[in-house]
């Protein structure tokens, strides 16, 4: 039984009207309610297909998780820090402009690291397994994440006692669970932290910019 029937009682056991009058009339009314279900009908559809249709498009949200991040570091000058960034992938970026004496502790032999060697290559692209761990020795560029559970450590560069550790030679302290790490991002020997802070992959465009989240082959 279709709605317009139903509406005029078209199926009705009910006489009907006979007179020319009248038929006009519920035809009049038969028409303007098939009208008005159409309209309300086509209201509904629209509605029902925004959520869709905008389930074609990548929320912001989604287009910015994985987008590159391109950095001025001008102005960072050598024994600083910038940072945390603008998030890549959700995840705060430090580069760190790294002195001369700082480069030459990281070259030297360190018994206290956990992996000098950078061993564990998921840690960082192939350009950064060397000593700085990064492509230019002074510019070393780490996600600053603590890779026990995620806290977020600070920079301590100053090569003088710390409350945590009496022979800094300065790096980073995550003040969560202790964990410490050098001016390479290498974790120390017997802290919580398993890994190395990760680095993530990354290109320069000049000599004072560079994007994180593309390597080379990507430009």
């Amino acid at each position: 039984m279709s709605s317009s029937e139903s509406a005029t009682g078209g199926t009705n056991s009910e006489p009907q009207p006979s007179s020319i009058e009248t038929t006009g009339f519920n035809k009049q009314r038969r028409y303007f309610l098939i009208g008005a279900s159409a309209a309300v009908g086509g209201v509904g559809i629209g509605f029902a297909a925004v959520p869709f249709v905008a389930s074609w498009s990548p929320s912001a949200k989604a287009r910015a998780l994985g987008a590159p991040v391109t950095l001025d570091i001008s102005k960072l000058r050598p024994g600083e820090m910038l940072g945390p960034t603008p998030a890549w992938r959700g995840q705060p970026i430090f580069v760190v402009n790294r002195q001369p004496d700082a480069l030459e502790r990281l070259e030297a032999p360190n018994d206290d690291l956990a992996d000098p060697d950078s061993d564990n290559g998921e840690m960082q692209p192939e350009y950064a397994q060397n000593p700085w761990r990064s492509k230019r020795p002074e510019i070393g560029v780490y996600i600053g994440l603590c890779t026990h559970l995620g806290c977020s450590p600070k920079p301590f560069f100053a090569v003088e006692p710390e409350p945590f550790d009496a022979n800094w030679q300065g790096g980073f302290f995550c003040p969560c669970h202790g964990s410490r790490f050098d001016m390479a991002g290498r974790v120390v020997k017997g802290v919580p932290a398993p890994d190395n802070l990760p680095v993530p992959p990354y290109r320069f465009v000049s000599d004072t910019v560079l994007i994180i989240g593309e390597d080379e082959g990507s430009a």
